[in-house]
């Protein structure tokens, strides 16, 4: 059970209705439509009146001894259910969980207004039910859209324009940017700092002026810490429906495409360019002015030297596709076997 000082579970629902949120089709044995589920829980530790789910086939034995009264599960493991346990029937149970977790947990309803310690600039444009909240600060001709929420302690920079629907969490900063209507960004982040970009001289360095910005566009989840430098002349895009985790670097004039997904600890150097749904594992790192085409994949701890492919999986330092990489490291692990021998 979720701690209730933090979530807000709904009221119970029919198993009925669950099936239907979920997408899921009940199994012959769970005819009582009508029987109420109160909550939903892990199989370890889920009772009689909650729903659980099964996506991993290494969760096989606790699915087989969990007390769950229910649980949304593939077709293909149904047989393996204990006794009395009710079953949703899904192709994708990971997603139908997720539809009924949200069932049971809505978001709360978005605060409207302005804190009295909020610092909002006259010549800021807020729309209908904005809400400012403890010591933000809205700068001069920032735009913020209907049902825009900036959280406490957020910086929300001179000309800035946010989306409807927005939602910032505490102790953002926003400069030199435009942000898209239904986004989330999270604790931390900063958006729109100068990028990384000098000139080599004889007597040191000479910055180059960051004329550029960062347009971030509708549907984006942008994690806690993030930092997303704006261009250098060209802007620096985020495509719509985008998951940035937390602790990722985006550098200066870096385009995303639809649908990319970087993971946590990961960064993109400037001018680099990923095609639409991309993904970038944990602590992978691409190196500027290189082009991942669409559908292509970077595996964690990888160091992407070379443009690649539509639709291909490199990894390893410096990344080849993947399969060449396992190659490898099986022959280096062949070769130490056999250095050792010889000792």
């Amino acid at each position: 059970m979720a701690d209730p000082r933090f979530f807000r579970r709904a009221e119970a629902m029919t198993l009925g209705r669950i099936a239907e949120i979920a997408g899921a089709r009940l199994s012959p044995e769970a005819a009582d439509a009508e029987r109420l589920f109160e909550d939903v829980a892990p199989l370890d530790a889920a009772g009689a009146a909650d729903v659980a789910f099964l996506d991993n086939r290494r969760y096989l034995p606790a699915f087989q001894a969990s007390a769950a009264g229910a649980c949304i599960v593939a077709p293909e493991h149904a047989d393996k259910a204990p006794d009395g346990m009710l079953l949703l029937l899904t192709e994708s149970p990971y997603t139908a969980y997720a539809r009924v977790a949200a069932a049971f947990y809505p978001d709360p309803p978005k605060p409207s207004g302005v804190h009295p310690t909020a610092l909002v600039d006259e010549s800021a444009s807020l729309g209908s039910e904005v809400y400012v909240g403890p010591y933000s600060v809205i700068g001069p001709g920032a735009e913020l859209g209907d049902r825009v929420v900036i959280h406490a302690h957020c910086q929300i920079e001179r000309g800035v324009t946010i989306g409807a629907g927005t939602e910032v969490m505490s102790h953002a900063s926003l400069s030199h940017c435009l942000i898209g209507g239904n986004c989330l960004i999270h604790a931390g982040a900063r958006i729109g700092n100068r990028g990384f970009g000098f000139a080599l001289d004889p007597n040191g360095y000479v910055d180059v002026p960051q004329l550029g910005r960062v347009v971030v566009e509708d549907g984006v989840e942008i994690g806690a810490n993030v930092t997303i430098d704006r261009g250098a002349g060209p802007d620096t895009v985020i495509g719509a429906g985008s998951k940035i985790d937390n602790l990722v670097q985006l550098g200066h004039n870096v385009r995303l495409g639809r649908g990319c997904v970087l993971v946590a600890q990961s960064g993109v150097a400037g001018s680099s360019r990923l095609e639409d749904f991309v993904m970038i594992a944990a602590q992978g790192g691409v190196g500027g002015h290189l082009t991942m085409h669409k559908g292509s994949r970077l595996a964690a701890k990888s160091g992407l030297m070379n443009d690649v492919p539509a639709g291909e999986t490199v990894g390893g330092l410096p990344a080849m596709p993947l399969k060449d990489y396992f190659r490898l490291v099986t022959m280096w692990k062949r070769q130490l076997k056999e250095a050792g021998k010889k000792k």
